[in-house]
């Protein structure tokens, strides 16, 4: 084992130069990949909070409304108002449904408008009525919107889903590009393993020939080859994992998660999950490349 060491070390002071190179590329690859799938956490941890807080408004008719559903000049009846409760209520997929008054939101509006100069505008008789709907699966929304949107009295279904998805689709095209470009730098990453090892091999060819006629085996004389790459590549892992635990910690613990304590952030579970897939992902493309460089050369 000595002289695989000796080997290693050999190889790594004789290319310093790509040694860096492909220590820093595997960093900054394995960082964007290690903050892709921290991303992917995040936007799962808030996507579960803000849908299991999800409810369906079904507002009722009033007077000045266009809507189909209504009557000229006229609010919702109380006959309709007690369908469209059962129709709800009737619904397996709902959890739970609250039935919101004219005064109740009148005097949630005061409070919201407080101090704006719109309140002197409006009057109770203004304000519509509604059913909150509390969701069995926030997921599965369209049977209970299409279930009362064409009741009569019921102007407008409002669902805060069709605000969140764009949202989080953007978040997932926002995630989906850090991942892929950091398997563009973890390609080049790798080949740039394979070149250094092709090299390296290329320069001991002569020695890696006297090595085969005097019967040593192909893994005796990889092993130098794949623990100058697996050094190089893990100094690479080992600084990305530096970087997300430092993201963790000053940006998320100390800024975000103070600033902002309405979401759930991602904690240390996610970011040594996000720790060991970098590692594996380092190991990797420092053993495979290597193989497929050194092949060549293990032929007498």
């Amino acid at each position: 084992m000595r002289h695989i060491f000796r080997e290693a070390w050999s190889g790594l002071k004789r290319n310093t130069s790509m040694s860096l190179a492909v220590i820093v590329t595997m960093w900054v690859s394995l960082s964007l990949f290690g903050l892709g799938l921290l991303a992917a956490e995040q936007v799962e941890l808030v996507k579960g909070r803000w849908y299991d807080q999800i409810e369906i408004s079904v507002f009722m008719c009033v007077q000045d409304s266009q809507d189909v559903n209504c009557d000229p000049g006229q609010d919702t009846t109380d006959a309709e108002r007690a369908i469209i409760r059962k129709t709800l209520e009737d619904n397996p997929e709902v959890a739970q449904v609250f039935y919101e008054s004219k005064v109740e939101a009148y005097q949630e509006f005061r409070e919201v408008y407080a101090d704006s100069p719109i309140l002197a505008a409006m009057t109770e008789e203004m304000m519509q009525d509604s059913f909150r709907v509390r969701l069995v699966n926030p997921e599965e929304y369209m049977g209970v919107v299409t279930s009362v949107q064409g009741l009569k009295g019921v102007q407008s279904v409002q669902d805060l889903r069709k605000y969140l998805d764009p949202l989080f689709t953007w978040l997932n095209m926002a995630q989906m590009g850090t991942i892929g470009a950091s398997a563009l730098l973890l390609l080049a990453a790798a080949l740039q393993i394979g070149n250094t090892i092709r090299l390296a091999a290329f320069s001991r060819r002569r020695e890696i020939g006297i090595m085969r006629l005097v019967g040593a085996s192909n893994w005796y004389i990889m092993l130098p080859f794949l623990m100058e790459s697996l050094a190089a590549a893990l100094g690479g892992a080992v600084l990305a994992c530096g970087s997300i635990a430092a993201l963790e910690q000053f940006v998320i613990k100390e800024k975000a998660a103070v600033e902002i304590v309405s979401v759930r952030w991602i904690d240390w579970q996610q970011v040594h999950f996000s720790m060991f897939w970098l590692l594996v992902v380092g190991v990797v493309l420092s053993v495979v490349p290597t193989v497929i460089a050194t092949r060549r050369f293990l032929k007498v």
